[in-house]
């Protein structure tokens, strides 16, 4: 009996996990570790955050998952990994052996890359531990004296999404009562978007209210606002922080094969470089001959690839290459029924339209992990 260990519950993860339930691979024993029984979908997020989601329709139960495949559920943290060996330590004072491993746990906020940060904002990385800090801010916000300006730090697609749910949600929470929510970016807004894109976002930010501060890196934050490079003060009685995150530290504890910049670095068969059976997919891993950038777009992609390389390891089987995509589809919502997609150079859409269009994409991956879609335990 061969013996899978999937470390982490991301997308890639879920979705392997998905297709070894509905289709059994032969002589195939399955554990998953994962510390939460609950995985957050980065795509819903905003919605959620914005109100438009509840709790259980972005998130995917992990051990309900592994039942549907068969597969037991360990809810521990890895904090070693040894592929000579073949395995894997937990916090919980387990070692875990196995014939092959997956490694699927995320990045971590990189807090001390800003003086100040640790000490005085909120890491939007990791997603699980976000959502009662914010569920924290929302509550203070609705008091008389609480905050009012709230500053989100970084102009990615992700911190984006981010300002426009925060500043519909406080509005909502608080009443209408004058919220003030402004945006910072060490570049220009979204890098990801084309320029035309980029046009319509800008003009998002200022129809909703929302102060955009470009090519402004921020050098410190401090109880009651940042301070940009050049010496400029940005006042704020919240702060949160999107565009710092580096590789988990536990990655470097162990024999896997690392980028400079920590992650694990992968071939274009998704194992790490010198394993034989140790794959690692997300944002933990770094595919060195296709470099992209750290977004859940990719690991969706991944997870099909990942279950189809499993297989053709257990069957001794040539593993076929997974090459990421070079063009793909970034959908912004505004969190108030309008969206702006992009793709490529030149494609841009903004409206209400692409809004459909990204609830009904995110509905329908979430709707993959419904108990009707998944075999009963057997």
């Amino acid at each position: 009996m061969t013996h899978l260990v999937l470390v982490g519950g991301g997308h890639a993860h879920a979705l392997a996990l998905r297709g070894l339930a509905l289709d059994r691979e032969p002589g195939l024993r399955i554990t998953l570790v994962a510390p939460e029984r609950h995985s957050p979908y980065s795509g819903m997020l905003p919605g959620h955050i914005a109100g438009l989601y509840g709790f259980e329709a972005m998130h995917i139960d992990l051990e309900r998952l592994a039942e549907a495949a068969g597969a037991d559920f360990i809810r521990a943290r890895a904090i070693g990994f040894h592929g000579a060996g073949k395995r894997i330590a937990l916090d919980n004072g387990e070692s875990l052996s196995f014939d092959i491993a997956s490694i699927d746990i995320g990045i971590t906020p990189d807090l001390d890359a800003i003086d100040g940060a640790r000490a005085h904002a909120l890491a939007v990385k990791p997603i699980g531990s976000l959502i009662p800090k914010l569920e924290g801010l929302i509550a203070q916000a609705r008091q008389p004296d609480g905050p009012r300006r709230v500053l989100v730090i970084g102009g990615g697609a992700a911190g984006t999404c981010l300002a426009f749910a925060l500043r519909h949600r406080l509005r909502r929470e608080t009443g209408g009562r004058a919220i003030d929510v402004a945006l910072a970016t060490a570049e220009e807004i979204a890098p990801e978007i084309n320029a035309a894109a980029r046009f319509f976002l800008r003009r998002a930010l200022r129809r909703v209210g929302i102060a955009l501060h470009e090519h402004s890196p921020i050098a410190h934050i401090g109880p009651d606002g940042a301070q940009t490079g050049d010496g400029r003060q940005l006042a704020a009685d919240a702060m949160l922080v999107a565009s710092h995150a580096k590789a988990p530290a536990v990655l470097a504890e162990g024999d896997l094969a690392r980028t400079p910049e920590g992650f694990l670095e992968i071939g274009e068969d998704l194992r790490v470089r010198g394993q034989d059976a140790v794959f690692a997919v997300g944002d933990c891993a770094t595919m060195t001959a296709h470099p992209r950038p750290k977004a859940g777009v990719f690991a969706v992609r991944q997870g099909p690839a990942l279950e189809r390389n499993i297989r053709a390891l257990v069957r001794g089987e040539t593993l076929p290459p997974h090459i990421p995509q070079k063009d793909w589809l970034m959908l912004i919502a505004t969190s108030d029924g309008h969206a702006i997609a992009s793709r490529g150079r030149h494609f841009v859409f903004a409206g209400p339209l692409p809004w459909l269009a990204k609830d009904r994409i995110d509905r329908k991956f979430m709707a993959l992990f419904d108990h009707d879609t998944l075999p009963t335990k057997s």
